[in-house]
């Protein structure tokens, strides 16, 4: 094999010389990371809002809930951020519309990146959201109501937080998901983590290298996130559930 291997290369001054490669490839790394924890922020709180509403008796806001999880979980994600970048400037008022255009251009990837990743999320959120409430015996809802709750308040304090003890394991391969589903980022110019090991290959010619430590950047962020989540799952786990001591 006639590849050279240069592990040295991340650690060049870079193209444009005002940091190394290493500095690229850790900017990515801190664009990942603030992409997609604000993104899961959105997901999770209007996940949880819409799977809500999925389990109401009010079969018009259901139907609405319905709808949107339909939508965004149909959609494919590409086709998604395409509409959320590229359309719906377009199609907003022309002073609000011309005001994104003008902005700086990271800003306008980063907001189109993070709203996307969020609504596409939480409509997943907002399935496994509503299965957990669905899981719990009728008599928690019941006994609520009995005691003089309105049916917030039994959501609220009887039904949400059982219901989200439940469903912190589907949660974690959603939480995951978004780290990766950011990747798909770099296709409307957003520098994340994979968009920096491409450009990384471009200018040094090192692709084994580049996502190589790609790779072993996503690997870090996943183990990572199952460590906190698995502390999580265990310190909420519900006994005489599945999976409950």
């Amino acid at each position: 094999m006639g590849y050279q291997w240069n592990w040295d290369v991340f650690l060049q001054p870079s193209a444009t010389g005002d940091d190394t490669y290493l500095g690229w490839m850790f900017a990515g790394f801190k664009m990942t990371i603030a992409l997609s924890l604000s993104a899961w922020v959105l997901a999770l709180l209007l996940g949880a809002l819409i799977g809500v509403l999925r389990t109401v008796p009010n079969k018009m806001l259901a139907g609405i809930a319905t709808a949107y999880v339909e939508l965004f979980r149909n959609i494919p994600l590409l086709v998604q951020l395409f509409i959320w970048y590229f359309v719906l400037p377009e199609l907003l008022p022309t002073s609000i519309g011309d005001a994104f255009k003008q902005s700086n251009p990271v800003m306008q990837q980063f907001l189109a990146s993070m709203i996307c990743l969020g609504l596409f999320t939480s409509a997943r959120v907002a399935e496994q959201v509503r299965a957990g409430i669905n899981s719990l015996p009728k008599g928690q809802k019941n006994a609520g109501l009995a005691l003089g709750f309105t049916l917030p308040q039994t959501y609220r304090h009887v039904m949400l937080p059982m219901a989200f003890r439940l469903v912190v394991p589907p949660l974690t391969s959603e939480f995951l998901n978004i780290f990766k589903n950011s990747a798909v980022c770099s296709t409307i110019g957003l520098l994340e983590l994979a968009a920096q090991g491409r450009q990384l290959v471009d200018y040094t010619a090192q692709p084994y290298e580049s996502f190589i430590a790609v790779t072993l950047a996503y690997v870090a962020i996943n183990i990572l996130v199952m460590t906190l989540m698995k502390k999580l799952e265990d310190k909420v786990r519900v006994p005489g559930y599945m999976g409950g001591k």
